[in-house]
């Protein structure tokens, strides 16, 4: 299939998919005001500084756990003032993920992206009601998905009327416990004519690999990183927290927030390069 022109979006006061680069980052969950509020304020100040642009992220519900004892969050409202609030007060735009069709219209009024998590990518009614809101729409890849499945979800949304698709990959089951990335596979998505999302710390995970939790290899994701920038993405998923080791979810795989220099510069570095061969 012959690549197609990519389908450029608007969120806040920059464009996805114009060949720039979008951080979309902060906690796993949206623990509390505070924490939300020194993730933003030190991930906004580092992009920034590199000529990034800026997505705050965090969960208001974890309905995904390994474990019925796994702690879920605050819950939608509580979860979703949170959200509301930091996106005001540091001028960024906001995303979350929904889990139910019923949640769309009330968490579209205050993100600026929804975003589909990669067990329910193929869940029609959900992926529908997630256009329906008007608000562009991440879908992040399942782990039992091939890259050239993906093209399903880029004409169900076409089909729902969405007003902006963007495809993320988050790592490929392989075997039990073990996630794989197939680099080339961030090509394929994007030859579907929509921007393309690599959720490096997600594809660093192991799922139930810590028996009643997922665990990971932490220490991988800065080269995932720079293979996924070296092939070409439009936006960039990291999930950060100043203690990890003590995060309420994915504390195995949440990068160290006072590390994210170590990871954003080699990537700007990348891209730079790519720009200077045209």
């Amino acid at each position: 299939m012959e690549a197609k022109e990519v389908k450029s979006f608007p969120v806040g006061p920059f464009t996805i998919g114009d060949g720039s680069l979008t951080i979309i980052g902060g906690p796993c969950l949206a623990e509390s005001q505070a924490l939300c509020e020194d993730v933003c304020g030190t991930l906004q100040t580092v992009c920034n500084e590199f000529g990034l642009n800026y997505i705050f992220k965090a969960s208001f519900d974890k309905a995904n756990r390994t474990s019925a004892n796994s702690i879920r969050g605050a819950g939608q409202d509580a979860g979703l003032a949170i959200i509301e609030s930091v996106g005001k007060s540091f001028g960024v735009p906001t995303t979350t993920d929904i889990h139910l069709p019923a949640q769309a219209a009330e968490v579209a009024s205050i993100v600026d992206i929804l975003q589909i998590p990669a067990f329910l990518c193929r869940q029609s009614d959900l992926l529908e009601a997630a256009a329906l809101t008007g608000k562009p729409v991440n879908v992040k890849k399942g782990q039992f998905l091939a890259p050239g499945d993906t093209l399903n979800i880029v004409q169900k949304m076409e089909a729902f009327g969405a007003k902006g698709t963007m495809l993320c990959e988050r790592g490929t089951t392989f075997g039990y416990n073990t996630l794989i990335v197939d680099m080339p596979g961030l090509e394929t998505m994007r030859s579907f004519g929509v921007p393309v999302c690599f959720d490096a710390t997600h594809s660093a995970q192991r799922p139930g690999g810590a028996g009643t939790s997922t665990g990971g290899v932490r220490e991988s994701i800065p080269a995932m990183v720079r293979a996924g920038v070296a092939v070409g993405i439009d936006a960039l998923f990291l999930e950060c927290h100043p203690d990890p080791a003590n995060a309420m979810s994915d504390a195995a795989t949440q990068w160290p927030l006072h590390r994210i220099r170590e990871i954003l510069e080699p990537a700007v570095a990348i891209r730079a390069a790519l720009a200077s061969k045209g």
